[in-house]
Protein backbone atom coordinates (compact mmCIF):
# COMPACT_ATOMS: atom_id res chain seq x y z
CA UNK A 1 0.00 0.00 0.00
CA UNK A 2 1.90 3.63 -1.13
CA UNK A 3 1.75 6.59 1.81
CA UNK A 4 1.35 10.07 0.65
CA UNK A 5 2.58 13.07 2.67
CA UNK A 6 0.47 15.92 2.80
CA UNK A 7 1.35 17.45 -0.21
CA UNK A 8 0.78 14.43 -2.02
CA UNK A 9 4.09 13.24 -2.54
CA UNK A 10 5.54 9.41 -2.73
CA UNK A 11 6.93 8.68 0.81
CA UNK A 12 10.17 7.47 0.95
CA UNK A 13 9.87 3.92 0.66
CA UNK A 14 6.86 1.89 -0.84
CA UNK A 15 6.10 -1.92 0.61
CA UNK A 16 4.00 -3.98 -1.10
CA UNK A 17 3.70 -7.68 0.67
CA UNK A 18 2.22 -10.47 -1.58
CA UNK A 19 1.08 -13.72 0.25
CA UNK A 20 1.21 -16.83 -1.78
CA UNK A 21 1.58 -20.43 -0.44
CA UNK A 22 3.94 -21.22 1.86
CA UNK A 23 6.31 -18.17 0.95
CA UNK A 24 6.27 -14.50 2.56
CA UNK A 25 7.46 -11.77 -0.09
CA UNK A 26 8.38 -9.12 0.78
CA UNK A 27 9.01 -5.58 -2.04
CA UNK A 28 10.67 -2.17 -0.91
CA UNK A 29 11.04 0.11 -3.84
CA UNK A 30 14.28 1.15 -3.49
CA UNK A 31 17.88 -0.88 -4.93
CA UNK A 32 17.64 -3.65 -2.77
CA UNK A 33 16.74 -6.70 -4.07
CA UNK A 34 13.36 -8.68 -3.30
CA UNK A 35 13.71 -11.03 0.06
CA UNK A 36 11.93 -14.23 -0.12
CA UNK A 37 11.46 -15.89 3.21
CA UNK A 38 10.60 -19.70 3.15
CA UNK A 39 9.38 -21.62 5.90
CA UNK A 40 12.12 -24.26 7.50
CA UNK A 41 11.87 -27.70 5.21
CA UNK A 42 11.78 -30.43 7.88
CA UNK A 43 14.20 -33.27 6.45
CA UNK A 44 12.57 -36.37 6.00
CA UNK A 45 13.58 -39.25 7.77
CA UNK A 46 14.57 -42.62 5.46
CA UNK A 47 13.73 -44.71 8.17
CA UNK A 48 10.90 -43.96 10.59
CA UNK A 49 11.60 -43.40 14.52
CA UNK A 50 8.89 -44.97 15.61
CA UNK A 51 9.27 -48.44 13.54
CA UNK A 52 12.23 -49.23 15.39
CA UNK A 53 11.29 -47.97 18.61
CA UNK A 54 8.48 -50.72 17.80
CA UNK A 55 10.44 -53.60 17.19
CA UNK A 56 13.38 -52.73 19.08
CA UNK A 57 11.62 -53.84 22.39
CA UNK A 58 9.78 -56.61 20.64
CA UNK A 59 13.83 -57.62 19.69
CA UNK A 60 15.10 -57.67 22.84
CA UNK A 61 12.65 -58.98 24.61
CA UNK A 62 12.49 -62.16 21.70
CA UNK A 63 16.35 -61.98 21.96
CA UNK A 64 16.56 -62.14 25.89
CA UNK A 65 13.85 -65.05 25.56
CA UNK A 66 16.37 -66.62 23.06
CA UNK A 67 19.64 -65.78 24.77
CA UNK A 68 17.94 -67.80 27.76
CA UNK A 69 16.95 -70.76 25.92
CA UNK A 70 20.39 -71.17 24.27
CA UNK A 71 22.42 -71.12 27.65
CA UNK A 72 21.92 -75.24 27.68
CA UNK A 73 24.53 -75.84 30.16
CA UNK A 74 21.50 -77.81 32.09
CA UNK A 75 20.73 -79.49 29.46
CA UNK A 76 24.58 -80.61 28.53
CA UNK A 77 25.28 -81.25 32.05
CA UNK A 78 22.48 -83.73 31.90
CA UNK A 79 23.75 -85.37 28.70
CA UNK A 80 27.14 -85.80 29.92
CA UNK A 81 25.44 -87.81 33.11
CA UNK A 82 23.95 -89.79 29.94
CA UNK A 83 26.73 -90.43 28.71
CA UNK A 84 29.24 -91.15 31.94
CA UNK A 85 25.93 -93.99 32.86
CA UNK A 86 26.30 -95.45 29.40
CA UNK A 87 30.00 -95.57 29.50
CA UNK A 88 30.10 -97.17 32.88
CA UNK A 89 27.61 -99.88 31.88
CA UNK A 90 29.46 -100.98 28.73
CA UNK A 91 32.43 -100.95 30.98
CA UNK A 92 30.99 -103.47 33.24
CA UNK A 93 29.82 -105.53 30.58
CA UNK A 94 33.08 -105.84 28.75
CA UNK A 95 35.00 -106.09 32.14
CA UNK A 96 32.72 -109.08 33.15
CA UNK A 97 33.11 -110.25 29.89
CA UNK A 98 37.17 -110.07 30.37
CA UNK A 99 36.87 -111.30 33.91
CA UNK A 100 34.92 -114.30 32.26
CA UNK A 101 37.68 -115.73 29.09
CA UNK A 102 40.46 -113.33 29.50
CA UNK A 103 42.04 -114.53 32.44
CA UNK A 104 44.76 -117.43 32.54
CA UNK A 105 47.35 -119.07 35.56
CA UNK A 106 45.95 -121.44 38.30
CA UNK A 107 43.44 -120.38 40.92
CA UNK A 108 45.00 -119.33 43.42
CA UNK A 109 47.23 -116.89 41.34
CA UNK A 110 44.75 -116.00 38.50
CA UNK A 111 46.14 -112.92 36.17
CA UNK A 112 44.62 -111.16 32.69
CA UNK A 113 45.85 -112.93 29.63
CA UNK A 114 47.63 -110.14 27.59
CA UNK A 115 46.91 -112.05 24.23
CA UNK A 116 43.74 -112.83 25.18
CA UNK A 117 42.71 -109.30 26.35
CA UNK A 118 44.03 -107.66 23.61
CA UNK A 119 41.97 -109.90 21.03
CA UNK A 120 38.90 -109.24 22.94
CA UNK A 121 39.45 -105.59 23.40
CA UNK A 122 40.21 -105.57 19.62
CA UNK A 123 36.53 -107.35 19.05
CA UNK A 124 34.89 -105.14 21.45
CA UNK A 125 36.08 -101.78 20.09
CA UNK A 126 34.57 -103.14 16.95
CA UNK A 127 31.26 -102.50 17.80
CA UNK A 128 31.73 -99.56 20.33
CA UNK A 129 33.22 -95.44 19.39
CA UNK A 130 34.64 -95.89 22.86
CA UNK A 131 38.26 -96.20 23.50
CA UNK A 132 38.83 -99.54 25.46
CA UNK A 133 42.32 -99.43 27.76
CA UNK A 134 43.21 -102.61 30.19
CA UNK A 135 45.08 -102.36 33.08
CA UNK A 136 46.44 -104.96 34.84
CA UNK A 137 46.39 -105.73 38.39
CA UNK A 138 49.95 -103.51 39.06
CA UNK A 139 48.90 -100.95 37.25
CA UNK A 140 50.23 -101.44 33.69
CA UNK A 141 48.45 -101.03 30.60
CA UNK A 142 48.29 -104.20 28.77
CA UNK A 143 45.50 -103.59 25.81
CA UNK A 144 44.64 -100.55 24.24
CA UNK A 145 41.42 -100.51 21.44
CA UNK A 146 43.57 -97.63 19.08
CA UNK A 147 46.58 -100.10 18.91
CA UNK A 148 47.03 -102.32 16.19
CA UNK A 149 49.84 -105.85 16.06
CA UNK A 150 51.68 -105.81 13.10
CA UNK A 151 55.29 -105.60 11.59
CA UNK A 152 56.88 -105.91 15.19
CA UNK A 153 55.70 -102.32 15.69
CA UNK A 154 52.50 -100.99 17.34
CA UNK A 155 50.29 -98.77 15.10
CA UNK A 156 47.99 -96.32 16.43
CA UNK A 157 44.27 -96.06 15.59
CA UNK A 158 42.52 -92.51 15.44
CA UNK A 159 39.24 -91.60 13.99
CA UNK A 160 39.66 -88.79 11.31
CA UNK A 161 37.21 -85.66 11.47
CA UNK A 162 34.31 -86.02 9.07
CA UNK A 163 34.90 -84.05 5.78
CA UNK A 164 33.93 -80.50 5.59
CA UNK A 165 30.96 -79.44 4.31
CA UNK A 166 30.27 -77.92 0.41
CA UNK A 167 27.15 -76.27 1.29
CA UNK A 168 28.20 -72.22 1.85
CA UNK A 169 24.78 -71.89 4.12
CA UNK A 170 25.99 -74.30 6.24
CA UNK A 171 29.50 -73.51 6.32
CA UNK A 172 28.54 -69.63 7.24
CA UNK A 173 26.28 -71.17 10.06
CA UNK A 174 29.14 -73.29 11.12
CA UNK A 175 31.52 -70.54 11.62
CA UNK A 176 28.61 -68.60 12.62
CA UNK A 177 28.10 -70.77 15.76
CA UNK A 178 31.81 -71.89 16.54
CA UNK A 179 32.16 -67.89 16.99
CA UNK A 180 28.52 -67.63 18.96
CA UNK A 181 28.32 -70.87 20.77
CA UNK A 182 31.17 -69.77 23.69
CA UNK A 183 28.95 -66.87 24.34
CA UNK A 184 26.41 -69.58 25.84
CA UNK A 185 28.63 -72.01 27.75
CA UNK A 186 29.97 -71.74 31.26
CA UNK A 187 33.33 -71.76 31.79
CA UNK A 188 35.10 -74.88 33.94
CA UNK A 189 38.14 -75.09 35.15
CA UNK A 190 38.40 -79.18 33.94
CA UNK A 191 41.91 -81.37 34.53
CA UNK A 192 43.75 -81.21 31.55
CA UNK A 193 44.47 -84.71 29.65
CA UNK A 194 47.14 -85.58 29.98
CA UNK A 195 48.68 -89.36 27.59
CA UNK A 196 52.08 -90.55 28.46
CA UNK A 197 53.87 -92.98 25.87
CA UNK A 198 54.31 -95.76 28.55
CA UNK A 199 50.43 -95.44 30.27
CA UNK A 200 50.16 -96.47 34.05
CA UNK A 201 46.84 -96.56 36.42
CA UNK A 202 48.79 -93.95 38.57
CA UNK A 203 48.08 -91.38 35.25
CA UNK A 204 43.98 -91.19 35.71
CA UNK A 205 42.49 -91.22 39.43
CA UNK A 206 39.43 -92.62 38.55
CA UNK A 207 41.78 -96.16 37.13
CA UNK A 208 43.67 -95.86 40.31
CA UNK A 209 40.64 -95.84 42.38
CA UNK A 210 39.15 -98.91 40.33
CA UNK A 211 42.04 -100.89 41.35
CA UNK A 212 40.93 -100.71 44.99
CA UNK A 213 37.39 -102.31 44.03
CA UNK A 214 35.53 -98.76 43.36
CA UNK A 215 34.44 -97.52 39.95
CA UNK A 216 35.00 -93.87 38.81
CA UNK A 217 34.70 -91.07 36.49
CA UNK A 218 36.37 -87.85 35.43
CA UNK A 219 35.54 -85.29 32.40
CA UNK A 220 38.88 -83.83 31.13
CA UNK A 221 40.05 -81.54 28.85
CA UNK A 222 42.56 -81.77 25.92
CA UNK A 223 44.55 -78.56 24.04
CA UNK A 224 42.18 -79.11 21.09
CA UNK A 225 39.09 -78.17 23.21
CA UNK A 226 37.31 -80.78 23.20
CA UNK A 227 36.73 -82.94 26.16
CA UNK A 228 37.40 -86.28 26.99
CA UNK A 229 34.87 -88.60 29.33
CA UNK A 230 36.32 -91.48 31.24
CA UNK A 231 34.65 -94.24 33.57
CA UNK A 232 37.20 -97.12 35.38
CA UNK A 233 35.64 -99.97 36.14
CA UNK A 234 37.45 -103.69 38.26
CA UNK A 235 37.72 -106.37 36.72
CA UNK A 236 36.68 -109.24 39.10
CA UNK A 237 38.05 -112.81 39.74
CA UNK A 238 36.31 -114.21 43.06
CA UNK A 239 35.65 -110.81 44.70
CA UNK A 240 39.15 -110.02 43.77
CA UNK A 241 40.60 -107.54 41.66
CA UNK A 242 42.47 -108.50 38.80
CA UNK A 243 42.68 -105.44 36.78
CA UNK A 244 40.94 -102.60 35.28
CA UNK A 245 38.64 -101.57 32.29
CA UNK A 246 38.92 -97.80 31.42
CA UNK A 247 36.76 -96.52 28.85
CA UNK A 248 36.76 -93.00 27.26
CA UNK A 249 35.22 -90.72 24.97
CA UNK A 250 35.17 -87.32 23.77
CA UNK A 251 32.09 -84.65 23.71
CA UNK A 252 31.65 -85.14 20.10
CA UNK A 253 28.08 -86.88 20.93
CA UNK A 254 27.12 -84.10 23.61
CA UNK A 255 28.37 -81.26 21.46
CA UNK A 256 26.37 -82.38 18.35
CA UNK A 257 22.78 -82.68 20.34
CA UNK A 258 23.54 -79.41 22.08
CA UNK A 259 24.44 -78.21 18.31
CA UNK A 260 21.26 -79.57 17.01
CA UNK A 261 19.16 -78.46 19.68
CA UNK A 262 20.80 -74.80 19.67
CA UNK A 263 19.95 -75.04 15.64
CA UNK A 264 16.56 -75.92 16.11
CA UNK A 265 16.17 -72.58 18.64
CA UNK A 266 18.02 -70.24 16.23
CA UNK A 267 15.31 -71.78 13.39
CA UNK A 268 12.31 -70.96 15.39
CA UNK A 269 14.41 -67.58 16.46
CA UNK A 270 14.65 -67.03 13.27
CA UNK A 271 10.99 -67.57 12.43
CA UNK A 272 9.87 -65.10 15.23
CA UNK A 273 12.18 -62.67 14.12
CA UNK A 274 10.75 -63.00 10.83
CA UNK A 275 7.27 -62.58 11.66
CA UNK A 276 8.02 -59.53 14.49
CA UNK A 277 9.87 -57.86 11.96
CA UNK A 278 6.83 -58.03 9.64
CA UNK A 279 4.45 -57.46 12.20
CA UNK A 280 6.19 -54.24 13.99
CA UNK A 281 6.71 -52.89 10.44
CA UNK A 282 2.70 -53.51 9.97
CA UNK A 283 2.08 -51.84 13.29
CA UNK A 284 4.33 -48.75 12.53
CA UNK A 285 2.68 -48.63 9.16
CA UNK A 286 -0.57 -48.22 10.60
CA UNK A 287 0.49 -45.53 13.50
CA UNK A 288 3.50 -43.63 11.74
CA UNK A 289 1.59 -43.49 8.22
CA UNK A 290 -1.52 -41.66 9.25
CA UNK A 291 0.40 -39.70 11.66
CA UNK A 292 3.03 -38.53 8.95
CA UNK A 293 0.20 -37.39 7.13
CA UNK A 294 -1.78 -35.52 10.26
CA UNK A 295 1.92 -33.61 10.85
CA UNK A 296 2.58 -33.03 7.11
CA UNK A 297 -1.08 -31.55 6.41
CA UNK A 298 -0.68 -29.53 9.95
CA UNK A 299 2.57 -28.06 8.32
CA UNK A 300 -0.08 -27.21 5.40
CA UNK A 301 -2.25 -25.40 7.68
CA UNK A 302 0.36 -23.59 9.38
CA UNK A 303 2.45 -22.13 6.28
CA UNK A 304 -0.05 -22.06 3.20
CA UNK A 305 -1.28 -18.56 2.10
CA UNK A 306 -4.34 -17.55 0.44
CA UNK A 307 -6.36 -21.09 0.53
CA UNK A 308 -7.69 -23.53 2.68
CA UNK A 309 -5.92 -26.78 3.96
CA UNK A 310 -7.41 -30.01 4.33
CA UNK A 311 -6.66 -31.91 7.30
CA UNK A 312 -7.07 -35.80 6.03
CA UNK A 313 -10.29 -37.51 7.86
CA UNK A 314 -9.37 -40.81 9.54
CA UNK A 315 -12.37 -40.68 11.56
CA UNK A 316 -13.08 -44.19 10.06
CA UNK A 317 -10.15 -45.74 12.15
CA UNK A 318 -12.34 -45.96 15.52
CA UNK A 319 -8.81 -45.71 17.55
CA UNK A 320 -7.22 -42.52 19.06
CA UNK A 321 -5.29 -41.54 15.92
CA UNK A 322 -9.14 -41.51 14.58
CA UNK A 323 -9.71 -39.33 17.51
CA UNK A 324 -6.63 -37.34 16.41
CA UNK A 325 -8.01 -36.80 13.27
CA UNK A 326 -11.41 -36.02 14.14
CA UNK A 327 -9.52 -33.27 16.83
CA UNK A 328 -7.34 -31.62 14.14
CA UNK A 329 -9.98 -31.42 11.54
CA UNK A 330 -12.28 -29.59 14.15
CA UNK A 331 -9.25 -28.02 15.34
CA UNK A 332 -8.39 -26.38 11.78
CA UNK A 333 -12.13 -25.42 10.96
CA UNK A 334 -12.50 -23.55 14.43
CA UNK A 335 -9.20 -21.90 13.69
CA UNK A 336 -10.31 -20.81 9.71
CA UNK A 337 -13.60 -19.81 11.52
CA UNK A 338 -11.57 -17.75 13.99
CA UNK A 339 -9.30 -16.05 10.85
CA UNK A 340 -12.96 -15.33 9.02
CA UNK A 341 -14.08 -13.88 12.15
CA UNK A 342 -11.46 -11.94 12.60
CA UNK A 343 -10.92 -10.90 8.65
CA UNK A 344 -14.74 -9.71 9.28
CA UNK A 345 -14.36 -8.03 11.97
CA UNK A 346 -11.94 -6.05 11.18
CA UNK A 347 -13.61 -5.27 7.30
CA UNK A 348 -16.39 -4.27 9.75
CA UNK A 349 -14.45 -2.06 12.08
CA UNK A 350 -12.78 -0.26 9.28
CA UNK A 351 -16.51 0.36 8.02
CA UNK A 352 -18.11 1.35 10.91
CA UNK A 353 -14.94 3.48 12.16
CA UNK A 354 -14.99 5.26 8.42
CA UNK A 355 -19.08 6.37 8.84
CA UNK A 356 -17.98 8.79 12.04
CA UNK A 357 -14.74 9.97 10.80
CA UNK A 358 -16.22 10.82 7.28
CA UNK A 359 -18.82 12.90 9.15
CA UNK A 360 -16.15 14.54 11.07
CA UNK A 361 -14.18 15.32 8.18
CA UNK A 362 -17.26 16.71 6.08
CA UNK A 363 -18.01 18.92 9.14
CA UNK A 364 -14.48 20.07 9.52
CA UNK A 365 -14.27 20.98 6.05
CA UNK A 366 -17.99 22.34 6.20
CA UNK A 367 -16.72 24.83 9.44
CA UNK A 368 -14.50 27.49 7.29
CA UNK A 369 -17.67 27.91 4.82
CA UNK A 370 -20.04 28.84 8.08
CA UNK A 371 -22.02 32.16 7.75
CA UNK A 372 -23.55 32.55 11.14
CA UNK A 373 -22.75 31.48 14.48
CA UNK A 374 -25.83 29.08 14.39
CA UNK A 375 -24.35 27.17 11.61
CA UNK A 376 -20.75 27.01 13.48
CA UNK A 377 -22.06 25.81 16.34
CA UNK A 378 -24.19 23.34 14.95
CA UNK A 379 -21.17 21.91 12.96
CA UNK A 380 -19.22 21.63 16.47
CA UNK A 381 -21.92 20.03 17.85
CA UNK A 382 -22.07 17.46 15.20
CA UNK A 383 -18.23 17.03 15.41
CA UNK A 384 -18.26 16.73 19.55
CA UNK A 385 -21.42 14.01 18.66
CA UNK A 386 -19.45 12.00 15.98
CA UNK A 387 -16.04 12.07 18.54
CA UNK A 388 -18.21 10.63 21.33
CA UNK A 389 -19.96 8.10 18.72
CA UNK A 390 -16.03 7.37 17.87
CA UNK A 391 -14.95 6.76 21.19
CA UNK A 392 -17.57 4.57 22.18
CA UNK A 393 -17.23 2.94 19.58
CA UNK A 394 -13.41 2.34 19.64
CA UNK A 395 -14.50 1.37 23.65
CA UNK A 396 -16.77 -1.23 22.38
CA UNK A 397 -14.68 -2.45 19.84
CA UNK A 398 -11.87 -2.69 22.39
CA UNK A 399 -14.30 -5.00 24.74
CA UNK A 400 -15.32 -7.11 21.95
CA UNK A 401 -11.69 -8.29 20.72
CA UNK A 402 -10.70 -8.13 24.51
CA UNK A 403 -13.66 -10.98 25.42
CA UNK A 404 -12.49 -13.85 23.13
CA UNK A 405 -8.73 -13.60 24.61
CA UNK A 406 -10.06 -13.02 28.47
CA UNK A 407 -12.16 -16.01 27.73
CA UNK A 408 -9.59 -18.53 26.58
CA UNK A 409 -6.93 -17.06 29.78
CA UNK A 410 -9.00 -16.87 32.33
CA UNK A 411 -10.06 -19.26 34.95
CA UNK A 412 -12.92 -20.55 35.78
CA UNK A 413 -14.90 -20.72 38.99
CA UNK A 414 -18.41 -21.91 40.69
CA UNK A 415 -20.74 -19.78 39.99
CA UNK A 416 -24.24 -19.35 41.67
CA UNK A 417 -26.64 -18.17 39.22
CA UNK A 418 -29.12 -17.41 41.18
CA UNK A 419 -27.15 -15.08 43.00
CA UNK A 420 -25.60 -13.38 40.25
CA UNK A 421 -29.43 -12.72 39.13
CA UNK A 422 -30.46 -11.46 42.19
CA UNK A 423 -27.00 -9.24 42.20
CA UNK A 424 -27.55 -7.97 38.35
CA UNK A 425 -31.22 -6.68 38.62
CA UNK A 426 -31.02 -5.05 41.74
CA UNK A 427 -27.94 -2.90 39.82
CA UNK A 428 -29.95 -2.21 37.77
CA UNK A 429 -33.02 -1.18 39.34
CA UNK A 430 -31.06 1.32 41.12
CA UNK A 431 -29.22 2.51 37.79
CA UNK A 432 -32.06 2.68 35.79
CA UNK A 433 -35.01 3.55 38.43
CA UNK A 434 -36.10 6.96 36.60
CA UNK A 435 -36.83 5.05 33.34
CA UNK A 436 -40.05 3.73 35.72
CA UNK A 437 -39.10 0.31 34.10
CA UNK A 438 -39.84 -2.07 36.73
CA UNK A 439 -37.86 -5.68 36.33
CA UNK A 440 -38.59 -9.00 38.31
CA UNK A 441 -36.49 -12.26 38.75
CA UNK A 442 -38.88 -14.93 39.05
CA UNK A 443 -36.22 -18.32 39.78
CA UNK A 444 -38.46 -21.17 39.21
CA UNK A 445 -36.15 -24.00 40.21
CA UNK A 446 -35.49 -25.54 43.63
CA UNK A 447 -31.94 -25.70 45.55
CA UNK A 448 -28.75 -24.21 43.98
CA UNK A 449 -28.03 -23.60 40.39
CA UNK A 450 -24.33 -23.76 39.62
CA UNK A 451 -22.00 -23.74 36.24
CA UNK A 452 -18.87 -23.34 36.14
CA UNK A 453 -17.66 -20.00 34.40
CA UNK A 454 -16.40 -16.89 34.84
CA UNK A 455 -18.46 -14.05 37.32
CA UNK A 456 -17.41 -10.90 35.62
CA UNK A 457 -18.73 -12.66 31.80
CA UNK A 458 -21.43 -14.14 33.13
CA UNK A 459 -22.33 -11.05 34.64
CA UNK A 460 -21.73 -8.90 30.96
CA UNK A 461 -24.33 -11.62 29.66
CA UNK A 462 -27.26 -10.36 32.11
CA UNK A 463 -26.29 -6.87 31.99
CA UNK A 464 -26.39 -6.55 27.94
CA UNK A 465 -29.34 -8.21 28.17
CA UNK A 466 -31.08 -5.93 30.73
CA UNK A 467 -29.60 -2.57 29.14
CA UNK A 468 -31.09 -3.63 25.42
CA UNK A 469 -33.84 -4.82 27.11
CA UNK A 470 -34.64 -1.60 28.69
CA UNK A 471 -33.67 0.41 26.21
CA UNK A 472 -37.04 -0.68 23.69
CA UNK A 473 -39.33 -0.91 26.81
CA UNK A 474 -41.43 2.14 27.45
CA UNK A 475 -42.49 3.67 30.74
CA UNK A 476 -44.57 1.90 33.27
CA UNK A 477 -43.67 -1.22 31.14
CA UNK A 478 -42.15 -4.68 32.98
CA UNK A 479 -39.20 -6.79 32.17
CA UNK A 480 -39.47 -9.83 33.88
CA UNK A 481 -35.94 -12.56 34.23
CA UNK A 482 -36.75 -15.74 34.60
CA UNK A 483 -34.62 -18.83 35.83
CA UNK A 484 -35.78 -22.48 35.84
CA UNK A 485 -33.83 -26.04 35.14
CA UNK A 486 -34.18 -27.78 31.86
CA UNK A 487 -32.54 -31.15 32.89
CA UNK A 488 -28.51 -30.65 33.50
CA UNK A 489 -29.41 -27.17 31.56
CA UNK A 490 -30.82 -23.71 33.12
CA UNK A 491 -32.41 -21.39 31.02
CA UNK A 492 -32.64 -17.71 31.01
CA UNK A 493 -35.45 -15.67 29.85
CA UNK A 494 -35.56 -12.06 29.58
CA UNK A 495 -38.69 -10.71 28.37
CA UNK A 496 -39.88 -7.36 27.30
CA UNK A 497 -42.86 -5.42 26.73
CA UNK A 498 -41.19 -3.08 24.10
CA UNK A 499 -42.03 -2.93 19.94
CA UNK A 500 -40.67 -6.46 19.19
CA UNK A 501 -37.70 -7.83 16.75
CA UNK A 502 -38.34 -7.31 12.84
CA UNK A 503 -39.76 -10.55 11.18
CA UNK A 504 -36.55 -12.31 10.18
CA UNK A 505 -34.43 -10.62 11.64
CA UNK A 506 -34.29 -13.02 14.79
CA UNK A 507 -30.83 -13.96 14.28
CA UNK A 508 -29.74 -10.72 12.20
CA UNK A 509 -29.72 -8.90 15.89
CA UNK A 510 -26.72 -11.13 16.81
CA UNK A 511 -24.51 -9.74 13.96
CA UNK A 512 -21.61 -7.17 14.85
CA UNK A 513 -23.01 -3.13 14.17
CA UNK A 514 -26.44 -4.52 14.06
CA UNK A 515 -28.60 -1.72 15.34
CA UNK A 516 -31.90 -1.40 15.13
CA UNK A 517 -33.08 1.25 17.54
CA UNK A 518 -36.83 2.79 18.25
CA UNK A 519 -37.33 6.32 16.60
CA UNK A 520 -36.96 8.23 19.71
CA UNK A 521 -33.49 6.97 20.39
CA UNK A 522 -30.97 9.66 19.09
CA UNK A 523 -28.34 7.87 16.36
CA UNK A 524 -25.17 6.55 17.31
CA UNK A 525 -26.01 5.56 20.81
CA UNK A 526 -25.38 2.25 20.69
CA UNK A 527 -22.73 0.54 18.72
CA UNK A 528 -24.44 -2.79 17.88
CA UNK A 529 -21.85 -4.95 19.82
CA UNK A 530 -23.57 -5.68 22.83
CA UNK A 531 -25.92 -8.66 21.41
CA UNK A 532 -23.04 -9.92 19.91
CA UNK A 533 -20.60 -9.87 22.63
CA UNK A 534 -23.30 -11.79 24.35
CA UNK A 535 -23.37 -14.41 21.79
CA UNK A 536 -19.32 -14.59 21.87
CA UNK A 537 -19.90 -15.20 26.14
CA UNK A 538 -22.48 -17.67 26.51
CA UNK A 539 -20.86 -19.73 23.51
CA UNK A 540 -18.07 -20.02 25.18
CA UNK A 541 -19.59 -21.03 28.31
CA UNK A 542 -20.78 -24.01 26.56
CA UNK A 543 -24.66 -22.55 26.18
CA UNK A 544 -26.18 -21.08 23.16
CA UNK A 545 -28.81 -18.23 23.09
CA UNK A 546 -31.45 -17.44 20.24
CA UNK A 547 -33.72 -14.18 19.83
CA UNK A 548 -38.13 -14.82 19.49
CA UNK A 549 -41.06 -12.32 19.94
CA UNK A 550 -43.75 -12.88 22.17
CA UNK A 551 -47.26 -12.60 20.94
CA UNK A 552 -50.28 -13.78 22.79
CA UNK A 553 -52.39 -13.56 19.08
CA UNK A 554 -51.48 -14.25 15.70
CA UNK A 555 -49.55 -10.98 14.07
CA UNK A 556 -49.63 -9.37 17.58
CA UNK A 557 -45.95 -8.72 19.03
CA UNK A 558 -46.35 -7.85 22.97
CA UNK A 559 -42.63 -7.53 23.17
CA UNK A 560 -39.16 -9.55 22.55
CA UNK A 561 -37.60 -12.51 24.18
CA UNK A 562 -34.31 -13.56 24.68
CA UNK A 563 -33.28 -17.52 25.59
CA UNK A 564 -30.21 -18.60 27.13
CA UNK A 565 -29.13 -22.08 28.03
CA UNK A 566 -26.19 -22.72 29.70
CA UNK A 567 -25.01 -26.61 31.46
CA UNK A 568 -24.97 -26.42 34.94
CA UNK A 569 -22.22 -28.68 37.07
CA UNK A 570 -24.76 -29.72 39.66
Amino acid sequence: MATEGPNHQPAERQHVSLDRPGYGLTVEADERPAQIVAPPRRRRRRWSTMTWRIFAPNLVALGVLVGGILYLDEYRDGLFEQKIEALQTEAQLIAAAVGESALAGPLENRHIDPYESANLVARMSRTSESRLRLFNQAGILIADSRDLAGANRRVQRRFLPPPDNDNWFLQTYDRFYDRLAPLFRRNRDYPVYQERWAQHARDYDEVAQALYGEAGGAIRSNPAGTLILTVAVPVFELRQVVGVLMLSADDREVTEAVREARGAVFQAFGLALAITALFSIFLAGTIERPLRRLSLAANRVRVWRGRRAEIPDLSHRRDEIGDLSVAFREMTNALYTRLDAIEGFAADVAHEIKNPLTSIQSAVESLPLAKDEAQRSKLMALIVHDISRLNRLISDISNASRVDAEMGRAMTEAVDLVALLETATEIHRMRHDRHEVRIELVVDAPGSMVMEGIPGRLGQVIDNLLSNALSFSPAGSTITVTLSRHGRDALLWVDDEGIGIPMGSEEKVFSRFYSQRPKEEAFGEHSGLGLSIVRQIVEAHGGTIHAENRGTQPGGIVGARFVVRLPLSS
